[in-house]
């Protein structure tokens, strides 16, 4: 007896996987984490956030990673938090707090911490949470139709993901209301020219310069940059005497590493360094 074919159930669909949602890739030492929603802008999802954190704590770990790159598929870098279901969602007093500690600070707090240099390469659209995760990075390349937008506004919420940390930091406070207040959408030239992104370059060109850059910086001295990073980073937030304690500090366990003793030999016997990441 024949049976007609049915439909499948939703509970027998195929889920897709974290995995193809967050692409990942190491090659020549320089880990590259991808956006891969690209009919929704690459917004994240829960799901998506915790991999990118696990991603970023095992660059952190891996002593054969040296760099990390961040970037999206498609028009978007990251269209922001996914927010599908949350609108309607009923709340309890302390819900969002514990969901903005939990996620996107979460988040933003990874790729400050990380402790490999971290590029972003912001190939379209970053609003939002996708704007602060890219300007977490220690470095920002924009291609030139990409554009930054604080969103919050639009839809009277308050930034999270660190922005209102971020971005006094990086342009100043008037220029950080200006953006928050505003929410206006800002060109790849005009956050070059505030200070938001190192370089803008040709949208075919963005791949290749952010994989130069990465492939530079994974020949470096690894541990060296990591303490750098971590002594700028906290700088912003330190007074002198701990400013300049942090970095004898730093100096001193940096003086352990192979790197800097590889640095002083090459020096002395006038050749070029050959660093190991150790």
């Amino acid at each position: 007896m024949s049976h007609s074919p049915r439909e499948p159930s939703k509970a027998e669909e195929p889920e897709i996987s974290v995995e193809s949602l967050v692409l990942h890739a190491t090659d020549n030492q320089v880990a590259q984490i991808t956006l891969n929603r690209p009919e929704s802008l690459n917004a994240i999802t829960p799901d998506q956030r915790e991999r990118i954190i696990q991603l970023l704590s095992e660059a952190s770990a891996d002593p054969s990673v040296r760099a990390v790159v961040v970037t999206g598929t498609g028009r978007g870098f990251c269209a922001g938090a996914d927010l599908r279901g949350g609108a309607t969602a009923e709340r309890l007093p302390g819900d969002v707090a514990r969901t903005i500690r939990l996620g996107a600070q979460r988040l933003v707090a990874a790729v400050l911490d990380c402790e490999k240099p971290v590029i972003a390469a912001v190939n379209g659209t970053a609003a939002g949470l996708g704007a602060h995760l890219a300007l977490a990075c220690d470095l920002v390349l924009a291609a030139e139709s990409a554009r930054f937008i604080e969103v919050f506004v639009r839809r009277a919420l308050v930034p999270d993901g660190g922005g209102a940390y971020l971005l006094p930091r990086l342009i100043g406070p008037h220029r950080a209301k200006e953006l928050m207040f505003f929410g206006d959408t800002l060109s790849a030239p005009e956050a070059e020219r505030l200070g938001l992104v190192n370089r803008v370059v040709a949208d075919e060109e963005l791949a290749k310069t952010a994989r130069d850059w990465a492939i530079r910086l994974a020949t470096g001295p690894t541990r060296t940059l990591a303490l750098t990073k971590q002594l700028v980073n906290a700088s912003l937030d330190s007074d002198r005497a701990s400013a300049f304690a942090a970095e004898s500090a730093a100096q001193e366990i940096n003086m352990t590493t192979r790197d800097a003793q590889e640095g002083l030999r090459a020096f002395v016997e006038r050749r070029s360094p050959q660093f190991r990441g150790r």
